[in-house]
């Protein structure tokens, strides 16, 4: 028994170990304030705590179901031409519906070609149809469009958190947006700068690079009417001259956001910023082509539907380039996202919450004030009602609240104000369990049972209630994190790693105390229980 009763002691004390090592990891002195430090370093605090910035967007979805049928749009040119259907205008007739394509001036002794391709090629994704005047219509189906949807939902949280993280912001909160459709939460703990995060977050960084088909116009009037297959973007760069003034570029881009495989901000020959690019093997083979079948026409870059520069081609291009006239932080904040992925649509914002550090400082002192008050409460109040066995209770409550900090330190889970809340009711639960055990062995002694014999049918009988109530509220805190948000998932996480604690705290812990204890009385000595 003793023996047995050695190595529970040592697997408590182990435990002990482990979790302060998870708490403190090896704080460099054992000053209040190194202390502190190390904790800090160990468990992160979130928005409400350290303070920071909540952002909505808003994902413009539709402009990546327009992309997507312009891409289509042209590959159909281009696979009917292939196929020897001459003469056919493949436009996207109505701009409220991007989804649809339509096909007109197909003479009749080509529909079958024509029905052929589109079948083999595009019948996956679009439900196509035939109207009396031999005009066709490629409609994207449902699945196709909610599939996009999601798609484009996650290449913009993947996207816009690796611009966060190359920003230098601990653990930031990017995720989809559950009270709206289409929206993406944002909040990012401790940022100095939230103005310029915001600018890099919002931006979609669509640099393209388009064919110049005539321009500049010194208005949008004097442009006339533009083609379905082509658009009239403003100039937005830095020549004087060219303030104001238009150009017609071809809809679709010769290269586009997703072709760019790297780019790093630098200087030109004259010291001033630009940014050079390094397009994808694929894109750099499609770019060189395009060049050299193109040699002396005009070739545009758009950044964010601007034109930034007009330059002939005078040679051949392949793989590699450079934007100029920019200034020294547009150059850094364009190369940073473009190395990390050009956004398949652009978000708007909807909503920009600050939350300040004192608020935090407040938060902390307040929460962490409840957790003690309330702590030492409930420690006086068992060794009051329960004497010696209160002991036991409020030593299983110390363990319980070390091994939930070290779980929080080893797993980097970040404590929201909600999550000290998660800390106070794990308090409460631990009382409750020790309270249930308790009581069951007090009806043991009243029946007149030995210490020991109480001991063992009061851990046995309020096992099962225990593990009820522990189990009924972590299926409660699992479904908050599913289906909450950030500060709601701080309340989620901190109540589960606590009632686990408890669990090992409020029975192992506590049984291996009043053994240890049974073992030091005479036989039938009273137990000290109240």
């Amino acid at each position: 028994m003793k023996k047995n009763q050695s190595t529970k002691l040592i697997v408590i004390i182990a435990v002990l170990l482990v979790f302060i090592y998870g708490i403190f990891g090896i704080p460099h002195g054992l000053s209040g304030k190194a202390l502190q430090q190390a904790i800090g370093k160990r468990i992160s605090l979130g928005l409400d705590l350290k303070g920071g910035t909540h952002l909505v967007l808003q994902v413009m979805v539709n402009e990546a179901l327009s992309d997507r049928t312009d891409s289509d749009l042209v590959r159909i040119q281009q696979d009917l031409a292939t196929a020897g259907v001459t003469g056919a205008s493949v436009t996207k007739p109505d701009p409220s519906h991007p989804e649809t394509i339509r096909i007109t001036g197909v003479s009749p002794d080509k529909t079958s070609d024509l029905r052929s391709t589109l079948d083999s090629k595009y019948g996956n994704q679009y439900t196509i149809s035939s109207a009396p005047d031999n005009s066709w219509t490629l409609s994207m189906k449902q699945a196709e469009i909610e599939a996009l949807d999601t798609r484009t939902m996650q290449q913009e949280i993947d996207t816009i958190n690796q611009r966060i993280n190359s920003l230098g912001v601990s653990e930031p909160t990017v995720q989809e947006y559950g009270l709206g459709k289409d929206q993406i939460l944002v909040e990012l703990p401790g940022v100095d700068d939230p103005g310029r995060v915001r600018d890099i977050i919002q931006s979609t960084a669509r640099l393209e690079i388009h064919q110049v088909v005539s321009g500049p116009y010194t208005d949008a009037a004097s442009a006339g009417a533009v083609p379905p297959d082509q658009e009239l973007l403003p100039y937005g760069g830095n020549e004087p001259g060219l303030q104001g003034q238009y150009y017609i570029l071809t809809r679709v881009p010769v290269v586009s956001g997703t072709d760019f495989r790297d780019a790093e901000p630098g200087v030109d020959e004259n010291q001033r910023p630009d940014a050079t690019f390094i397009l994808t093997t694929a894109a750099g083979d499609r770019f060189y082509q395009f060049t050299s079948a193109n040699v002396g026409k005009s070739l545009a870059v758009v950044l964010e539907n601007k034109v930034q520069e007009v330059a002939n081609i005078e040679q051949a291009i392949r793989d590699q380039g450079r934007i100029m006239g920019l200034s020294k932080q547009k150059a850094t904040d364009l190369s940073l996202m473009l190395r990390t992925g050009a956004l398949p649509a652009s978000i708007h914002y909807l909503e920009e919450r600050t939350v300040g550090p004192s608020l935090g400082a407040d938060s902390i002192r307040s929460g962490v004030l409840a957790s003690i008050v309330g702590m030492l409460a409930v420690m006086a109040f068992m060794l009051v009602y329960y004497r010696g066995a209160g002991i036991n209770a409020d030593l299983a409550l110390f363990l319980n609240l070390v091994i939930l900090l070290g779980f929080m330190g080893y797993t980097g889970s970040v404590l929201t104000l909600p999550g000290i809340a998660g800390v106070i009711l794990t308090i409460g639960m631990g009382v409750d369990s020790n309270v249930l055990i308790f009581e069951r062995i007090r009806e043991e002694l009243h029946a007149g049972k030995s210490a020991a014999a109480a001991v063992d049918q009061g851990f046995a009988h309020a096992w099962t209630t225990i593990i009820d109530t522990h189990v009924t509220t972590i299926v409660s805190a699992a479904i908050l994190f599913l289906f909450g948000t950030g500060p709601v998932r701080g309340f989620a996480v901190t109540l589960t790693f606590g009632l686990l604690a408890n669990l090992f705290t409020a029975v192992f812990v506590s049984r291996t105390i009043f053994d240890a204890n049974l073992n030091r009385k005479q036989r039938g000595e009273a137990l000290s229980i109240g």
